[in-house]
């Protein structure tokens, strides 16, 4: 599975985490879960405001 590194500030991360935590557990492996979702969600949007703008 390919792997990469983003910068993002500390209060993003923490609140990312914090909710994630939340939604999904304590479990390992969950923040890539979380993060997987929100960027599938972000793709989805964007592909959507683009195909309006045309």
């Amino acid at each position: 599975m390919p792997k990469a590194t983003f910068v993002i500030s500390g209060e993003t991360l923490e609140e990312f985490k914090k909710l994630a935590k939340k939604r999904y557990g304590d479990k390992r492996g969950v923040l890539s879960v979380a993060i997987e979702e929100a960027i599938k969600d972000w793709i989805k949007k964007t592909k959507k405001e683009l195909e309006n703008a045309e």
